[in-house]
């Protein structure tokens, strides 16, 4: 059986995680929602999310590259996805909901600007 590397696996793992993030609602063919029927509490919930995102990818990106194999990066990956869920929980969105704003603010410049000052006022929150 061929060792897998360690570059690999956070690879495979940063790969995944994002796939859980971005492809799997497109792949259900989810089409976005027109900004209109955006709230300001989505939007908010939105940024909190991708915070922590952010912090969840740091925590866990540096222990798939230490993973040991493939069963322990498994283990990370399946922890990682873990945390996402409850963090999307907490805030009230789906994954769909959160790819759903995620692709508006990626063609609409103007929602893409109030997530990003809103995503900056979450980080310096926390």
């Amino acid at each position: 059986m061929k060792r897998v590397s360690l570059k690999t696996l956070a690879t495979i793992f940063v790969s995944a995680f994002l796939m859980v993030v971005v492809a799997k609602p497109l792949v259900a063919q989810v089409a976005p929602k027109p900004q209109s029927e955006l709230d300001e509490k989505q939007l908010r919930s939105f940024a909190r999310v991708y915070v922590q995102v952010e912090k969840i990818r740091q925590e866990y990106e540096p222990r798939a590259k230490e993973a040991s194999g493939p069963e322990e990066g498994k283990q990370i990956q399946q922890e990682a996805q873990s945390k996402f869920q409850q963090v999307l929980t907490k805030e009230g969105l789906s994954e769909e909901s959160y790819v759903q704003i995620f692709e508006v603010a990626r063609t609409d410049q103007d929602l893409r600007k109030k997530i990003l000052q809103m995503i900056g006022e979450e980080k310096a929150k926390s």
